[in-house]
């Protein structure tokens, strides 16, 4: 069954494309922290009765030790953390450059996995992840000189650390996501990553409704009138991090991630020829760093 981390990657890129697609419609309903909790909150009834299908079906329930409770609470706090800090850098006046920072996470998974999990890179791996970052960050950048300067020399400004830090905290998560559901020892790869990713998501949950309650009176309302919208980022979301969750679950994070980035290839494909929109050089050359490291990704699995 390893072979199924690469339709799960390619699956999850496509559902979290139509989640951010949803969630952005539903910014100019309800604040950007509004937005992200529909993925949760309306995606949590999914995830429970995904779990209840898997036992339906045979699969026993996990019985999960302390380590299970540490890793899926690290996850779920560095991805929460990672997303506000993701959202302080698209505030900053040189947003760009910490976005390019921010594409460093495959290569901060990569590390983390091997330090904490013992996973280990192939050199064709290694390079399928340079690869893929660098296309990243040429899409992030494109082709404003002044923007690759400050990438060049601004290592330590506010952007580049905010980027850094927030591209570290979901590498933490993805590693932690995966340990979580590798501590459980199950049998059932798919009730293994289908129980972390229920708690994760109660946990999540949890964290940011209770930030909603107490410092954004009115959201969780306003995200309840907007739930017949709204319960279309929960289904994506659910379904896209359950995809996301069993294919860490089969396959080291890094690769997974690196295979994720076809998300880019999908978006500059919709602006190709649904928008009709002229890519620049650099999206061009970013194009086709990310299929050559997607083509090395695929030959792996």
């Amino acid at each position: 069954m390893i072979w199924l981390w690469i339709p799960l990657t390619v699956a999850a890129a496509l559902l979290q494309n139509l989640r951010t697609a949803v969630q952005r419609y539903l910014v100019g309903r309800l604040s950007t922290n509004g937005a992200t909790m529909t993925r949760y909150i309306y995606g949590l009834p999914l995830a429970l009765a995904y779990l209840l299908l898997l036992n339906g079906l045979g699969h026993a329930f996990p019985q999960p030790q302390l380590d299970f409770w540490l890793w899926v609470t690290a996850g779920s706090l560095s991805q929460t953390f990672a997303t506000v800090l993701l959202l302080t850098v698209l505030k900053q006046r040189n947003f760009a450059v910490g976005i390019a920072y921010t594409k460093t996470e495959v290569v901060q998974a990569a590390l983390f996995g091997s330090i904490f999990l013992g996973d280990q890179v192939s050199t064709p791996g290694a390079v399928a992840i340079l690869l893929g970052t660098l296309g990243v960050m040429l899409f992030s950048l494109q082709e404003n000189g002044r923007s690759w300067r400050a990438f060049l020399t601004g290592w330590f400004q506010r952007p580049a650390v905010l980027g850094m830090t927030s591209a570290g905290l979901f590498g933490a998560s993805a590693v932690s996501f995966r340990a979580a559901s590798l501590s459980l020892e199950h049998p059932s790869v798919l009730m293994s990553a289908g129980y972390a990713l229920f708690w994760s998501a109660v946990i999540q949950s949890a964290i940011i409704g209770a930030y909603l309650r107490l410092r954004e009176p009115g959201q969780l309302t306003a995200i309840w009138r907007a739930r017949k919208v709204a319960v279309l980022a929960g289904i994506a979301g659910i379904a896209a991090s359950a995809c996301w969750f069993t294919a860490f679950t089969l396959q080291t994070v890094a690769y997974v991630r690196t295979l994720g980035l076809i998300e880019m290839v999908f978006t500059f494909t919709i602006a190709l020829w649904g928008f009709k929109e002229v890519p620049s050089k650099a999206e061009v050359c970013g194009i086709l760093l990310l299929l050559a490291a997607i083509a090395i990704m695929l030959n792996l699995g």
